[in-house]
């Protein structure tokens, strides 16, 4: 099931974010993901937040922020490559006729699964925080 986020879900939301960006991302020290921790905690509150819900459990979420920036999908470890992310897309691509993001090129798992989706890369930049490599991609209906 998948439903908007409540205010009791970020702390549980929020250890789906940090695993999954340290896991994901190797080449991006993990003292980034935890320094950054409090303000995401703090953002993720006024943003649109979907969760995936399964056995009263979140396993997973998008995070969008304005016109259909998607700013992340998360999904737990253990339920990667079963559907979740591809859900929680499927959801909001029935909300918005456009959607963007930005992804790391090393993520390789993540552009993949965007390509996969519909998504197009548009450029490639610079993300000045990390200094890491990251396509700006987009999606249109």
């Amino acid at each position: 099931m998948i439903r908007e986020m409540n205010p009791a879900d970020v702390s549980a939301v929020m250890q789906i974010w940090l695993a999954s960006n340290c896991d994901a991302h190797p080449f991006i020290e993990k003292s980034y993901w935890e320094s950054n921790l409090p303000f995401v905690a703090q953002s993720i509150k006024q943003a649109e937040v979907y969760v995936a819900v399964e056995k009263d459990s979140i396993i997973g979420f998008v995070g969008l922020g304005e016109s259909g920036y998607i700013e992340g999908i998360f999904v737990e470890k253990k339920g990667r490559s079963k559907g979740v992310g591809k859900q929680l897309l499927d959801f909001i691509k029935a909300k918005y006729d456009t959607l963007s993001l930005h992804v790391y090129c090393d993520n390789t798992r993540a552009v993949s699964f965007y390509q996969r989706e519909g998504f197009c890369i548009r450029a490639e930049q610079v993300d000045e925080p990390t200094h890491a490599a990251e396509y700006a991609m987009i999606w249109i209906r």
